[in-house]
């Protein structure tokens, strides 16, 4: 821990410091805990280029046990823990990882996946009996000297969530969090991060996403920390109030899941001790903000950017009440450009592919694939997220869709998130996504799935399909409606399109 936790530890040793659905821990008892791990994997004298593997729900020892990778000196790679063995053997062995930390949920599958890619030492928490180090027995024989912070922190290798295929792996660099040139340094510029004066911080998401895994390195910061399970709308709304957080990192599925609670529900929740709720992950539907805003005041700051490059764009409440729909103008060290096919520069109000510059010279690289790592880029330092916007006069950034989710019927352009956008809205809708179908004649036609808000009572199609009409023009609405219980989206809100496509091409035909 750096110093001014430490500090904590020595001088308020019995104050709560991380808190998750089954314990609280104070801050001698994460000193101490963060100390074991350090030491306990230092100790293991893993080969340089060896990682940390995390494969466990959200609990205090996922987040110390991440943590504690990071002070080692070590590169830490986060483990999806839905994934089925083969996917985390992938991973796992993907990553070069030696270590792998499993929890009760997850043994099963992190055994076979850790005998898949080769991992002698798989240490776990939860009761676990039988091949595994057990993680309090492995931590009591470990060494509570304060660990050596003078070696320079290592990149994450985070997986991106495979939705246009299989996971990608990209390296993280601590300057995307806080910089620092040694393990010390960085964990001391944690403090100087937006959020870490805010008070309490409630990591909502999984921490195999970026957001909740930045948002957990707080308590280095000396930020009081509460961790919750899977998502629960109310629970969340009750963790607000009885732990008074000041700041969270969630994603538009949250919101939505919160908003559609009864009103005498979410009224009865104190949220006044919320200072700032980041969001990222999918796009949040414009009506759907207004709402977040209106309840939670304007504490929301939407964070656009990519697991690739961490954020590029952000825009507070009161900018975004003003450009309502824009996800912000781009920030330090990024630029931003809208280029047309030519790879020129389009009029302001002009749909293009979204474009950066870094001025570190950074950009997306992606682990061992230097191929992947080429495609990103439009042109020596400009490279692209793979999305269609605009930009207004003012700089701030539109995003339209994903260039890969476009579609061409009749030779006509058509982004879904267009018609999905406006379809949301629909009362009788509680989630959608809309895309390619193939059309006879058109190639390819707009095919809507939707989960009905009322199972007992579904809107009908061609209801639907005139409604998204007399709000957007006919070319850019469904032609085709279907019916689904869920769409799989991710935890931290993102949808699978290849697989959603699937149920409507022929095997080996999908766009």
């Amino acid at each position: 821990m750096p110093q001014f936790s430490k500090n904590l530890a020595n001088l308020r040793p019995d104050e709560v410091a991380l808190t998750d659905p089954w314990k609280s821990l104070g801050w001698a008892e994460v000193d101490d805990i963060l100390n074991r791990i350090v030491n306990g994997l230092m100790a293991l004298n893993l080969p340089k280029g060896c990682r940390v593997a995390v494969f466990a729900e959200n609990a205090a020892e996922t987040a110390l046990a991440n943590l504690g990778g990071l002070i080692a000196g070590l590169s830490v790679t986060p483990v999806n823990f839905h994934l089925n063995a083969n996917e985390a053997a992938y991973v796992i062995g993907n990553a070069n990882a030696a270590v792998l930390f499993v929890d009760a949920t997850t043994v099963e599958r992190g055994l076979i996946a850790a005998q898949m890619a080769d991992v002698k030492t798989v240490i776990g928490w939860g009761g676990i009996e039988g091949a595994v180090l057990d993680f309090d027995s492995w931590l009591a024989v470990q060494s509570d000297a304060p660990c050596p912070e003078d070696q320079p922190p290592q990149p994450n290798l985070l997986y991106t969530s495979g939705t246009s295929g299989r996971p990608k792996a990209v390296e993280l660099p601590p300057t995307m969090f806080a910089g620092g040139s040694t393990v010390a340094e960085h964990l001391r510029l944690l403090s100087e991060n937006m959020m870490a004066p805010m008070g309490t911080h409630l990591v909502v998401g999984p921490m195999y996403h970026t957001g909740p895994l930045s948002g957990a390195r707080l308590l280095a910061a000396g930020t009081p920390s509460v961790i919750l399970g899977r998502f629960d709308a109310e629970k969340t709304l009750a963790a607000i109030e009885r732990h008074k957080i000041g700041s969270s990192i969630m994603v538009p599925t949250h919101f939505m899941r919160m908003l559609a609670l009864p009103d005498d529900v979410r009224a009865k929740y104190d949220l006044s001790s919320l200072q700032i709720v980041n969001h990222t992950g999918a796009r949040c539907p414009v009506e759907v903000k207004h709402a977040m805003i209106e309840w939670f005041g304007p504490v929301l700051f939407e964070a656009y950017g990519a697991t690739e490059v961490g954020t590029t764009n952000s825009i507070s409440s009161e900018e975004w009440l003003a450009h309502p729909g824009s996800v912000g103008c781009a920030q330090p060290p990024f630029t931003a450009m809208i280029l047309d096919g030519e790879g020129n520069e389009v009029a302001v109000g002009t749909e293009g592919l979204l474009c950066f510059t870094d001025s570190t010279g950074r950009g997306p690289i992606y682990h061992d694939d230097p191929a992947k790592t080429a495609e990103a880029y439009v042109s020596p330092g400009i490279f692209t997220l793979g999305e269609i916007g605009y930009m207004d006069k003012d700089g701030y950034v539109y995003i339209t869709d994903r260039i890969s989710d476009m579609i061409v019927s009749g030779g006509v352009n058509i982004y879904p998130a267009e018609a999905e956008q406006i379809l949301i809205n629909h009362p009788q809708i509680a989630d959608i996504a809309c895309v390619a179908a193939p059309h006879p004649d058109f190639g390819e036609e707009l095919a809507a799935l939707i989960v009905p808000a009322d199972p007992l009572a579904p809107p009908e199609s061609e209801e639907v399909i005139e409604w998204c009409r007399e709000r957007l023009s006919s070319y850019k609405c469904p032609r085709r409606i279907e019916l689904c219980d869920d769409l799989g989206r991710s935890a931290f809100g993102k949808l699978n399109k290849r697989t959603l496509r699937a149920r409507f091409w022929p095997e080996g035909t999908d766009t």
